[in-house]
């Protein structure tokens, strides 16, 4: 059910100005949705979202903008920090983490929109990566290992 709501209002805020916690509160209602204040403003601080100003003068949520720059940074400081090493088989990429670290990590990469990799899948210490295809897990895993620095 949270997931549901969270999905619609994250498709409200993006086809039209909603710039209230009651407007939101509304329109959610109006969608079949029984939410309180409260759950709106919990919805808004786990989704992120933030006030921009359209061009009237008044506010909007929105989702904030992250730069590429700033996902690949996110993304390197995680490897950095769980990765133990990297290994393929044809075209599966098979990632080794310190003990509970997989999950994190295993979440980075797939912040990232990579046409390499199909799927992941996460354990405690280990996650996979379903790659299209052999080449294209061999070059995932080399990337991989350089931004983790598993190896070293």
């Amino acid at each position: 059910m949270k997931k549901n709501r969270q999905e619609a209002l994250l498709a409200l805020i993006e086809k039209e100005d909603i710039g209230t916690q009651e407007e939101l509160m509304h329109r959610l209602c109006d969608m079949g949705f029984s939410v309180t204040q409260a759950t709106v403003s919990r919805d808004i601080k786990a989704l992120n979202l933030i006030k921009t100003p359209v061009a009237d003068g008044q506010y909007k949520y929105t989702l904030p903008q992250r730069t590429s720059e700033d996902i690949m940074d996110k993304f390197q400081s995680i490897l950095s920090h769980a990765v133990l090493r990297v290994d393929s088989a044809n075209n599966i990429v098979c990632v080794k983490c310190y003990s509970g670290m997989a999950s994190a990590a295993c979440a980075a990469v797939d912040e990232i929109v990579d046409e390499r990799i199909v799927g992941t899948l996460a354990g405690d210490d280990t996650f996979f990566a379903l790659c299209r295809d052999e080449p294209c897990a061999g070059a995932f895993a080399a990337e991989l290992q350089r931004l983790s620095k598993a190896g070293q």
